[in-house]
């Protein structure tokens, strides 16, 4: 059964609950199945001839073939079942238009790491391993923890090489373009060769249980090494009413973004170490009504971050709320333009270089675009390597940060380096404001914190 999607709440206080009821879930459930239950089929994946346990490139394409040909045969009720076994397969899985479905992932899918084999449009470029257009009240599950393996290793190449050979074009992993009321659920993502999950322009989602994974080393940090698997997003999303909750992501990229023209959106108890809850990178649209709550971020690189790419962009009545974030690698808060290169020149500003500052002659550029209605509450940084962050607003007349307001954001033995005393990098706010025990206060920012509490 699915639950309701998200409903429009205010981020400036806590969203009401927005799922239905047990009962309700129960009531619904029964209706499905009745109504379902005399044209319902499942369909096993083995069974309709798949065969497991062989990583031949004969049996990846002949797999690869069976799933897109059964994909376009499902019927409303069906089941497709992936049985608890390992199937290795060809990217360019493909489904247009599936309707009140279930997918069940209830083994292994590993995706072909022969690059020289992998499906490419006329231009060259790589399609995703598996992406479903216009799917509708459609569940992607499993009966325990499925998984889908991208097999990112190899198309990461060497580390800093294989991004100069190879840049974006790489594989996402899972994708949904247009889909609308979608419940995905137990399934764990590991080692995507670029965007992990990507669902955009949704009407309706839900993501819970789930994991994402995408690691060189099984270090419990983020080394120089392991950050070259770059582009390796987490739970990247687009459009209004998602829901993602009580699910974990270790990447080197975003842990979640949430992209262009998005509202409506809750992301709650989750574990996250990576380049950051990220809201962009956001170009001309507007984004509102994002809230991230209850999250925990051990030894992750960024902690909140928010970012713009161009000009004329909003981002507007954001949450972030009840956040630990222990021993950040960089900026435990970065509210500005995005620090990014979009060439094989990896300090180049696209506005602001990721070398930035520490390298010589390195930009970065604000962004003229506006942040409105910015709440940070009760956030916990423990240690880190860097000051406690950037905050850089436009500079256009009429583009300063509005409302920004830090509600007991606290650091614990903050770094000094490289801000010194200000501990911040903060330029653009035309009205920002501390409060309760948030410490350090921002220099630009009102202080009207509890300073006898703290």
């Amino acid at each position: 059964p699915r639950s309701a999607p998200p409903t429009p709440f205010s981020p400036r206080t806590s969203p009401d609950p927005i799922m239905f009821s047990k009962l309700s879930l129960a009531l619904i459930a029964l209706a499905l199945t009745l109504l379902s239950s005399a044209s319902a089929g499942i369909i096993d994946f083995e069974e309709a001839g798949g065969l497991a346990d062989d990583d031949s490139l004969e049996t990846c394409w002949k797999n690869g073939a069976l799933i897109n040909s059964t994909l376009a045969s499902l019927q409303p009720g069906d089941t497709f079942v992936f049985p608890n076994k390992t199937f290795h397969v060809m990217g360019g899985l493909r489904s247009d238009g599936l309707t009140d479905v279930t997918i069940s992932f209830d083994g292994t899918l590993v995706f072909s790491n022969d690059i020289d084999s992998w499906p490419k449009n006329e231009n060259g470029d790589v399609f995703p391993s598996l992406i479903f257009n216009s799917p509708k009240n459609v569940i992607f599950t499993s009966s325990g923890k499925g998984t889908l393996d991208g097999q990112g290793g190899k198309w990461w190449g060497l580390p800093g090489i294989g991004y100069l050979r190879r840049q974006e074009n790489r594989p996402r992993l899972f994708e949904i373009a247009s889909g609308e009321n979608i419940l995905v659920e137990n399934i764990f993502f590991l080692n995507s060769a670029y965007w992990t999950f990507w669902v955009h322009d949704v009407k309706g989602l839900e993501v819970r249980f789930c994991d994402i994974e995408a690691r060189r080393t099984e270090k419990d940090k983020h080394t120089l090494i392991d950050i070259t698997a770059f582009n390796t997003d987490g739970y990247d999303v687009t459009g209004r009413d998602v829901w993602i909750h009580d699910c974990t992501v270790w990447n080197q990229d975003d842990t979640i973004a949430v992209k262009d023209d998005s509202q409506n959106m809750l992301f709650e108890r989750i574990t996250a170490s990576g380049v950051g809850l990220t809201i962009g990178s956001i170009g001309s649209s507007t984004v509102k009504n994002i809230t991230f709550r209850d999250c925990h971020m051990h030894n992750t690189y960024k902690g909140i971050y928010t970012k713009f790419r161009g000009e004329g962009g909003v981002i507007e009545d954001v949450t972030y709320e009840n956040i630990i974030i222990e021993n950040p690698s960089q900026w435990p808060i970065w509210i500005g333009p995005a620090q990014q290169s979009d060439s094989n020149r990896l300090c180049a500003a696209h506005p602001c270089s990721i070398c930035w500052p520490t390298v010589p002659f390195a930009e970065c550029n604000a962004a003229d675009s506006q942040y409105k209605n910015i709440l940070l509450k009760n956030i916990t940084v423990i240690g880190g390597k860097m000051s406690p962050g950037v905050i850089m607003g436009g500079t256009s007349e009429g583009m300063g940060m509005e409302n920004i307001v830090f509600d007991d954001v606290v650091f614990q033995d903050p770094s000094s380096k490289p801000w010194g005393d200000d501990y911040y990098k903060c330029e653009g706010v035309t009205s920002g404001v501390a409060k309760g025990k948030t410490w350090p206060v921002p220099p630009c920012f009102d202080d009207q914190t509890n300073k006898d509490k703290n």
